[in-house]
């Protein structure tokens, strides 16, 4: 794994209680970038090389995820807590400003804890994500939600994670090597429970724990207006669909976006060169 993962992460003890595992590489100017699920901080390896000789690289993996704690029941896995953990990161790293980079479920989480820190957030780029409130969800998403049969898939079979080294790419096949790299913190039962606990922190009704904070932040997008802001966006994304990029670009009208759409939800490695130069662009750019 260290050909492509060449890193050597830090830790941070949260008021969790728990560590958090992140890298933090490179220096210059701070560029936070966020996963989601079932992925780890692994996904923006290709990013950090491109970025690292000019930028401050800093990438968590969330608790639960990568080689962060997995601290089975001891933790609360919801959202209003995955935004609190973000957030002492990057006040403990005393980040005076900061770009960030989200993809999947690091949208909501990512940009939950920039808000909350506006005047430090000063550049967004969106990979397939949301971070608001929809009616679609796909129906093999659904049936990992699924109180007894979805936990037995996803953290039995591994029906999630192993599943999406397949059928989060659609132009580029990934090799064994990264296949592996992608799954190295998830090949147990317990190891996946954060995984599956993701999948069940969709909140698709009023009633869910979490909707009161995804709809806060919500809330706040509006003030991304007043931001720089790239949207890259695969249009073979089998969760993260079209729909949910013309959903951005109402929010964010005058964003600057890119579809590829031969790209899958994995759009790093499908428009590896392409993505990492445009968030290298993104961060590069002189405003003045």
């Amino acid at each position: 794994m260290k050909t492509e993962y060449p890193f050597s992460p830090k830790r941070l003890k949260l008021s969790c209680g728990h560590e958090l595992s992140y890298l933090d590489e490179g220096s210059g100017f701070p560029v936070v970038m966020v996963h989601g699920n079932p992925t780890w901080s692994y996904f923006y390896r290709n990013v950090v090389k491109k970025l690292s000789g000019v930028f401050r690289c800093i990438v968590p993996d969330h608790i639960g995820c990568g080689l962060s704690d997995k601290p089975g029941d001891a933790y609360s896995y919801r959202l209003d807590q995955r935004i609190e953990d973000l957030g002492e990161l990057i006040d403990a790293l005393d980040l005076e400003r900061f770009d960030l980079v989200v993809h999947d479920w690091g949208g909501v989480i990512g940009l939950g804890a920039a808000l909350q820190r506006f005047e430090k957030l000063r550049r967004v780029t969106i990979l397939n994500t949301a971070a608001f409130v929809d009616s679609r969800i796909p129906a093999r998403i659904a049936l990992c939600r699924a109180p007894v049969f979805g936990k037995l898939i996803v953290q039995g079979l591994n029906g999630f994670a192993g599943p999406a080294v397949k059928m989060a790419v659609s132009k580029r096949r990934l090799s064994d090597e990264v296949k592996r790299g992608f799954l190295y913190p998830y090949g147990s039962w317990s190891n996946r429970r954060a995984v599956y606990e993701f999948v069940k922190d969709i909140p698709m009704h009023v009633s869910h724990p979490s909707f009161n904070t995804l709809i806060e932040v919500e809330n706040q997008l509006l003030k991304l207006r007043k931001r720089d802001v790239t949207i890259l966006w695969g249009g073979k994304d089998f969760c993260f669909s079209d729909h949910f990029m013309e959903r951005w670009k109402r929010f964010l009208p005058d964003a600057t976006a890119f579809h590829y759409p031969e790209a899958g939800h994995y759009i790093l490695e499908d428009e590896r060169e392409s993505c990492c130069e445009a968030i290298y662009q993104m961060a590069d750019y002189d405003e003045d």
